[in-house]
């Protein structure tokens, strides 16, 4: 079925536009990456929508004329329950919307990426079928980067299994963001968390994990989460871990980032921190020489960002590590009639055709807080009653302040300012853009209203914020990502306080109104306007998307409790580290990557005894 109908009467396309008629063949490239039950549903959809317009007129939405097609729109969305569905459907229209709009002017001028570091890789498809080594890690992400790295240097032959490919930054600037997002992501971007309500939780898949694909915002573990780690979980690596992190930050050239290249969104955002009184400052980066490019969350084109595949891996090979691509690991091998208790003995890998074997006496698992359980289980490793629970994912809602003079929002960093006024209650905000192309889908209303929104996008600014939840979720099964999460209650109130605060925050710099993404009141022109919606919106209500899970195979000391010791052993086999975002006992409260390179390299580091 085309999607023609579907994207005609979304964006309202009267035919005046070349660009809108690109915009159904994008949308079947993108949604030709996601899984399967993503495209049957909004195909589904799109079927059910034309099946109303015939009932309605007799014609199919393609065939009819604009306000017929409008007027259809507005039937659908005042039936009760049908909104929020039809704003779900929005989504991948004005992503591949925005995109063709954003190409009509033509290719933007490429930067000159740096070249690369060397890294020693070698597809699946050539890996012998049965090898050895002293390690094998699973994952290259900030966990499995930092523990290969740190083997490595104790002399011990690594290999790293990723089950993605390696991208180059010179790739990175051959393609729209649009095309990026759905190759570098898990499922095309489209993992979600099935709970009360649903979440979008999007993880990353290539060498150097979602270290690719994230804000390059690199935080330092609060130390009020540090001590609740070590006294409520026993977890006592974090009682040094400032070194530990000392040497994530050296590892990942971390710095303030520059006021020249931040861009009008953060450069609103400190305005209006200002106006109020609050704490906000630019952020501290991974990014030397950044050229405000705002695509960092689809891989950065020029290399500034410094994802562990540019920094960490690199390091991890001068030392010997290998990095096998494409390779998925099916379980970890144990031998269960050692001396002592069962003892990893190697990885069993999926390739295309016959899978291989890596024999090793030590296997790290670090293939991230979504797959690391699914993993444990197929390994016969999943008895422990709480692996795969304690799920933390620092669920995130944005706002929008539309502004008289453009804000372009996507030039610039991506996610420029930190505004830690509400941290201690759980809430960090953070003005955070969305590559070009790709921040269409905070706009409400649908047809001709949505079609003015998509061309007034350039005076938008965007804010973000975080809430430190409760551990309400958890993983299941052993092969596709299967997870469920219910928003703890104190935490949906955390959520409506952070959208009052971003709103807020926007009106004192100067925004003539506020698009609050509920989806019964979208648009609100005071703070006093705001605090009405607010006190009759349900958290559930919000468009929520996640991404730092943590805490499914925790470390701690009690052996009921976390299915990790102190020190990242799992428990009942030897020879099987943890070294990934699951270990972190709770939600950082924090942008993770640099607790979560701080715990692996803790970890690792007490094996060898250094």
């Amino acid at each position: 079925m085309s999607l023609a109908g579907l994207v005609s009467a979304l964006i309202a396309d009267d035919g005046g536009a070349d660009w809108t008629r690109r915009v159904p063949a994008r949308l079947e490239t993108t949604l030709a990456a996601l899984p399967f039950a993503a495209r049957a549903g909004v195909r589904a959809a799109a079927r059910g929508m034309d099946a109303y317009a015939v009932v309605r007129t007799g014609r199919t939405l393609s065939a009819l004329t604009a306000p017929e097609r409008e007027s259809v729109l507005a039937e659908l969305a005042a039936r009760p329950g049908l909104q929020p569905l039809l704003d779900v459907l929005k989504v991948p229209v004005l992503m591949a919307a925005g995109t063709e709009r954003m190409l009509q002017d033509g290719p933007s001028p490429r930067a000159v990426p740096r070249a690369d570091p060397p890294l020693d890789l070698t597809p699946a498809s050539d890996w012998p079928a049965r090898s050895t080594a002293d390690a094998v890690v699973i994952g290259s992400g900030a966990g499995g980067a930092t523990a290969a790295r740190t083997l490595a240097r104790a002399g011990l032959d690594v290999v790293v299994l990723e089950e993605g490919r390696h991208h180059s930054t010179e790739s990175f600037g051959r393609r729209p963001p649009l095309d990026r997002f759905t190759e570098l992501y898990r499922d095309g971007g489209a993992t979600v968390a099935v709970g009360a309500p649903p979440l979008l939780l999007p993880v990353g898949r290539a060498v150097g994990g979602t270290t690719v694909v994230n804000s390059g915002t690199c935080y330092r573990t609060p130390d009020r989460v540090l001590n609740r780690w070590s006294k409520d979980f026993g977890f006592t690596l974090a009682d040094g871990f400032d070194r530990y992190l000392d040497e994530a930050e050296r590892a990942l050239k971390v710095a303030v980032q520059p006021l020249d290249v931040l861009g009008d969104n953060g450069r609103l955002t400190l305005a209006g921190a200002r106006e109020l009184g609050w704490r906000a400052a630019p952020l501290r980066r991974n990014a030397p020489g950044c050229r405000g490019s705002c695509q960092c969350v689809v891989g950065c084109p020029t290399g500034a960002k410094q994802s562990v595949q540019l920094s960490v891996l690199p390091d991890a090979c001068a030392a010997g590590a290998r990095i096998v691509t494409g390779a998925r690991a099916e379980r970890v091998l144990v031998d269960a009639d050692r001396p002592g208790g069962p003892r990893a003995a190697g990885v069993r890998v999926r390739r295309d055709g016959a899978g291989f074997e890596i024999l090793a006496p030590l296997v790290v698992v670090a293939a991230g807080a979504l797959q690391s359980p699914q993993l444990l289980r197929r390994s016969g490793l999943g008895r422990h009653p709480r692996l795969g629970h304690n799920l933390s994912v620092h669920p995130a809602t944005s706002v929008a302040g539309r502004f008289a003079e453009p804000v372009t929002a996507w030039k610039g960093v991506l996610q420029s300012v930190g505004v830690e006024e509400h941290h201690s209650r759980g809430v960090l905000i953070e003005a955070t853009a969305t590559p070009p192309g790709m921040g269409s889908f905070v706009l409400p209303g649908l047809g001709a209203e949505l079609r003015r929104e998509l061309e007034g996008a350039d005076r938008l600014a965007t804010l973000g914020a975080m809430i430190a939840d409760r551990p309400s979720g958890r993983v299941l099964g052993r092969d596709r990502t299967l997870l469920r999460y219910d928003l703890d209650r104190r935490d949906a109130g955390r959520l409506m306080h952070a959208v009052r605060a971003m709103g807020e925050l926007l009106f004192a710099a100067g925004a003539e109104e506020v698009l609050t993404g509920i989806p019964a009141t979208p648009r609100v022109r005071s703070l006093a306007e705001l605090d009405t919606v607010l006190a009759g919106t349900s958290a559930r209500q919000l468009h929520l998307t996640a991404y730092h899970p943590t805490g499914t195979v925790a470390a701690g000391a009690d052996p009921q409790r976390c299915p990790a010791d102190p020190e990242g052993r799992l428990r009942g086999v030897r020879g099987v580290l943890v070294a990934d975002a699951s270990a972190l006992p709770s939600c950082p409260q924090v942008n993770p990557q640099v607790s979560i390179m701080a715990a692996a390299l803790a970890i690792t580091e007490a094996h060898t005894g250094r």
